[in-house]
C-alpha cells in the first residue's frame, strides 16, 4: 500500500485528514458508473457525518441520503436536507416516536422496518402526520448477512401485515454485509443482494403492491450492482480506507481522509509510538487484516497495538523515524474514526484548505 505524505503545517495531532481532490474523484466516479447503468445513489451519510460532504454528493446527482439514526436524520434535515432515508429498523417509541413524527411533517421520509412490533410502533408515531410526502416504509430482507431483514419469500405476507397498519410500503431494501467477510466477496455478495431483492419484490407484486424501490448498500457491493437494483447506498466509497483497499473496493491512492499523527516515542528498538490511539483509530479490526492501521510514511509500516492515546507501530526493521516527525495513517474502518473527531482539517494538493465540521457526530439515537 502506498501514500502520499502531506504536508501542513503547525498541525495539532491528531487529525482527520481529508484529501479534497481524491474525495471529488471517488465523488465523481461512483456516481457515473452507477448513472451510467441507471441505478440511484442515495449515499450513506453516517460514513462522513457531514453537511458540506452531502452537499458535494448531491451535488454529483445523489437523490438523496441515507442515515442510520432518527439523530444523524435531524442533522441533516436542520442543514436543508429534504429527502432521507433511514436504513434501520426503528422502534419507535416515546421521544423517538415524537421525533420520527416531527421528521415527517418536516422531510420526505423513508423507515426501514422488518419486526410486526417495529412496524405497529411506526404505525402509531406516523398516525395523521402530514408532511411534503407521505411517509414510507422499506421492508429489510435478509440477503445473506443474517444479522437483520425478514427471509425473502415471507415479503409478501408481511408487507400485507404492515399495510393493514396503515403504513405506506414502498419497496425492499437490504445490506449486503458479508461483502466484508472476506477479500474479493463483494461480487458473491452483490449477487445476493440482487436474488433476494428481486425474490421480495415479487412477492410483493403478488400481494399486489407497487414495488417502488428495490435498494441495496455497501461499498464493497456497490461496483456489481445487479440488474434489479434501482439504487444503491454505499457510504465508505467517499473516503475509502485500509478494509475497502484490502478488500479489492479501492486502490491506496483514492483513499481520501487518513489520521495524522506525532511520533512521540522511539525507545524501544524497531518500535515507533505515535499519538493515535483507540480514541482517534478506533478499535476495528476484520480477522483477515492484521493491525489496526498502516503508515504509508514508513512503508506501510503496521499499528499493531493500541491504548487509549498511543499508537505502536512495528517498524519491521526501517529506521525508526525522529521523535516530533507526523504521519499518516490509514484507519482500517473509516467510519468509527470520523464518529471520533469533531471536524475535518482539509487538504487540496497538498496544502491546508481550512476545515469543516461533522456536525452529525455521536447523534446515536
Amino acid at each position: 500500500m502506498t501514500g502520499r505524505s502531506v504536508t501542513v503545517a503547525e498541525l495539532e495531532t491528531p487529525a482527520l485528514l481529508l484529501d479534497l481532490d481524491i474525495m471529488t474523484a471517488n465523488l465523481a466516479s461512483t456516481a457515473a458508473r452507477l448513472r451510467g447503468r441507471g441505478i440511484a445513489l442515495r449515499p450513506h451519510a453516517k460514513t462522513h457525518k457531514s453537511a458540506e460532504i452531502a452537499r458535494c454528493q448531491l451535488d454529483h446527482g445523489a437523490v438523496g441520503l441515507t442515515v442510520a439514526t432518527i439523530g444523524e436524520a435531524e442533522v441533516f434535515a436542520r442543514h436543508g436536507f429534504t429527502d432521507l432515508f433511514i436504513a434501520y429498523p426503528v422502534f419507535a417509541t416515546g421521544t423517538k416516536a415524537a421525533r420520527l413524527a416531527e421528521l415527517a411533517r418536516r422531510v420526505k421520509l423513508r423507515i426501514g422496518v422488518e419486526s410486526a412490533a417495529g412496524a405497529q410502533a411506526l404505525a402509531r408515531a406516523l398516525a395523521g402526520v402530514t408532511g411534503p410526502a407521505p411517509a414510507e416504509v422499506l421492508i429489510e430482507i435478509d440477503s445473506g448477512q443474517h444479522r437483520t431483514g425478514v427471509p425473502p419469500a415471507a415479503a409478501g405476507e408481511v408487507a400485507a401485515a404492515y399495510r393493514s397498519l396503515g403504513l405506506d410500503v414502498a419497496g425492499v431494501f437490504t445490506h449486503g454485509g458479508h461483502g466484508y467477510a472476506s477479500p474479493g466477496s463483494g461480487p458473491g455478495a452483490a449477487a445476493d443482494e440482487d436474488a433476494a431483492l428481486w425474490s421480495a419484490a415479487q412477492q410483493l407484486t403478488g400481494a399486489g403492491f407497487d414495488v417502488r424501490e428495490v435498494s441495496a448498500g455497501s461499498t464493497p457491493t456497490a461496483a456489481f450492482a445487479g440488474s434489479h437494483i434501482t439504487e444503491e447506498r454505499p457510504g465508505t466509497y467517499v473516503f475509502n480506507d485500509r478494509q475497502q483497499v484490502v478488500l479489492g473496493s479501492c486502490r491506496a491512492e483514492e483513499v481520501a481522509v487518513t489520521v495524522a499523527a506525532t511520533v512521540v516515542s522511539t525507545t524501544v528498538s524497531g518500535q515507533a509510538v505515535i499519538d493515535a490511539g483507540s480514541k482517534a483509530l478506533a478499535s476495528d479490526r476484520p480477522g483477515w487484516l492484521t493491525g489496526h492501521g498502516c503508515v504509508p510514511d514508513l512503508g506501510d509500516a503496521v499499528v499493531v497495538s493500541l491504548s487509549e492515546h498511543h499508537g505502536l507501530v512495528d517498524l519491521a526493521g526501517r529506521p525508526a523515524p525522529a521523535v516530533g516527525t507526523i504521519v499518516t495513517v490509514i484507519p482500517n474502518h473509516i467510519c468509527t474514526v470520523v464518529n471520533l473527531f469533531d471536524r475535518y482539517t482539509l487538504v487540496r494538493s497538498g496544502q491546508p484548505a481550512g476545515t469543516w465540521p461533522i456536525e452529525a457526530r455521536g447523534h446515536l439515537s
